[in-house]
């Protein structure tokens, strides 16, 4: 079941309305998607209590226990070139804002925020940039417990540690942060990113190589360095590295 729902965005911000929410949903982003393609306007978004199918990177899957994780998707027309950096940025703020333990948020290029290098949420934008709009999906373990998480990520995720009912708030830090991030000038943007930036130093390895993360390019690619000493761009894809240091 669904409604139609402007709870819960900011009255400062054009994101959040209108609000379709669902009780549960295979995916928010496939269902943006489709609304869209069918002409809903820029700030349309899709939140659910409950994902049976959501969707992360490389096609894995994001599991969202009922009403303990924030599951929403914006609808953007119109997006900026580094719109998975000015969300991260956004979460990050929600992340200082609501964490139980007052944990430093580091994002890992290009859409992991991690408290204590642990992954505390993950971003996926998709869309057809031809057509002029993309969908933003970000999922955040607002009160999931950390023992419910499956064993094969209770090493790798973690959670702000809050009740349920902090879900909305954290839906409404969320929007009113990305609205500011997106509005951002570029150079304030690559500079917050670069403050928060986990991998800066740090042994990593991808399909096709391995070196020394150095830094965000100006354009947002990931600039690497090899042990040949070449330094190389990349654009996206996935990168692995060992067990990152406490954040100072």
């Amino acid at each position: 079941m669904s409604r139609a729902d402007a709870a819960g965005a900011s009255p400062a911000t054009t994101l959040g309305r209108p609000r379709l929410h669902h009780r549960t949903i295979g995916s928010t982003n496939a269902r943006a998607q489709e609304l869209a393609i069918a002409g809903a306007p820029h700030g349309t978004i899709v939140t659910a209590r409950e994902q049976s199918a959501g969707r992360g990177r490389q096609g894995r899957a994001w599991a969202t226990p009922p009403g303990t994780t924030l599951a929403v998707t914006t609808i953007l027309r119109d997006p900026p070139p580094l719109l998975t950096l000015a969300a991260g940025l956004a979460v990050a703020d929600v992340a200082r804002a609501l964490d139980a333990q007052g944990r430093e948020p580091r994002i890992k290029w290009p859409n992991d925020v991690l408290l204590d290098g642990r992954k505390l949420a993950g971003i996926l934008a998709e869309g057809r940039l031809q057509d002029g709009w993309a969908v933003l999906g970000i999922g955040i373990n607002v009160a999931t417990r950390q023992d419910d998480f499956p064993p094969e990520l209770a090493a790798r995720a973690t959670t702000l540690g809050r009740e349920p009912e902090a879900v909305e708030q954290a839906l409404t830090l969320l929007l009113a942060a990305l609205e500011r991030w997106l509005a951002a000038p570029l150079n304030e943007l690559l500079d917050a990113f670069r403050a928060v930036d986990a991998l800066l130093g740090r042994e990593i390895a991808w399909e096709g190589g391995r070196g020394t993360a150095a830094g965000i390019a100006d354009d947002g690619r990931l600039r690497v360095r090899t042990d040949d000493g070449v330094e190389q761009l990349l654009d996206a894809g996935e990168v692995h590295l060992g067990a990152l240091p406490p954040a100072r």
